[in-house]
């Protein structure tokens, strides 16, 4: 299996707020508006302690004009595992898969949390956003503990929570995943990156985008009261959409999840990607 080490965690590379989004773009490079308030910034809608459901961009199969617009490029971050900051996973049979919830290889552990399914819609902006039938994705994010397979300390021999798919014939690609954590310094979120099929996701200089998924606060509030994530309230309490690094310029409009679900059953983000 993959390891690396000497990389730092999360909140050693996302949690100067003093930094400008060009800033710390750059600084993780090395290693490798007020409608969003209302929405899930300051959130008081979610009335039910084990149910919630908040409008992002859904992941429907179908894109109106308005919103054929391409998704906002993001870092991936210092912990991509695709080769472009030391381990690459994706030359791995075994990393195409559904279900990343289990290291695979000479790990068998499965990351704890509320089950998630994370749920894109690939559209095609050239021809009108239509469903980009047999491209892929290349997903990852932490676990329960804000901690990064690959990377972080603790889980250098682990690779969950990462995973190819390819889109079905509605450019839809599907994952069975947990929810992640907030850890200090950014707000929750899910990384990918795109390819235009299953046979170039094996080589990171293939890629076609590279964005993020942020989770809406009403939901991320119910998770965290849950005794699964430590540390993840207060460390959401200390940001917001307006001024997470990454999804700052814009609130994350265009890369917030519709998010349904409850803390028993598990929830489903959903998010449509313009390419």
């Amino acid at each position: 299996m993959s390891s690396a080490s000497s990389f730092p965690d999360p909140a050693a590379v996302a949690g100067n707020p003093s930094l400008s989004r060009r800033t710390a773009l750059a600084a993780l490079a090395s290693f490798g508006a007020a409608a969003v308030l209302a929405a899930c910034g300051s959130d008081s809608s979610a009335s039910s302690a084990s149910t919630a459901a908040t409008t992002g961009t859904a992941a429907t199969g179908t894109t109106d004009a308005a919103s054929c617009v391409t998704i906002p490029e993001e870092t991936a971050g210092p912990f991509p595992g695709d080769g472009s900051n030391g381990v690459d996973v994706l030359g791995d049979a075994e990393i195409v898969r559904a279900d990343i919830r289990t290291s695979y290889g000479s790990s068998t552990t499965t990351a704890t949390g509320i089950p998630l399914t994370i749920r894109y819609t690939l559209v095609d902006t050239a021809n009108g956003c239509v469903p980009m039938a047999g491209a892929a994705v290349y997903t990852w994010h932490a676990d329960a503990q804000g901690r990064y397979s690959l990377y972080s300390n603790g889980v250098t021999d682990e690779n969950y929570l990462r995973g190819v798919q390819e889109a079905d014939a509605n450019g839809v690609v599907t994952f069975t995943s947990v929810f992640p954590a907030a850890y200090d310094g950014r707000w929750p979120h899910i990384h990918f990156e795109v390819y235009p099929d299953l046979a170039s996701a094996k080589a990171v200089s293939n890629k076609i985008a590279t964005s993020q998924i942020a989770l809406p606060k009403a939901t991320c509030d119910l998770v965290y009261a849950t005794d699964l994530y430590p540390n993840s309230a207060q460390n959401l309490a200390k940001v917001s959409l307006t001024t997470d690094m990454v999804f700052r310029d814009d609130g994350g409009v265009r890369e917030l999840a519709t998010v349904t679900g409850n803390v028993t059953d598990g929830f489903v983000a959903a998010l449509t990607v313009p390419i």
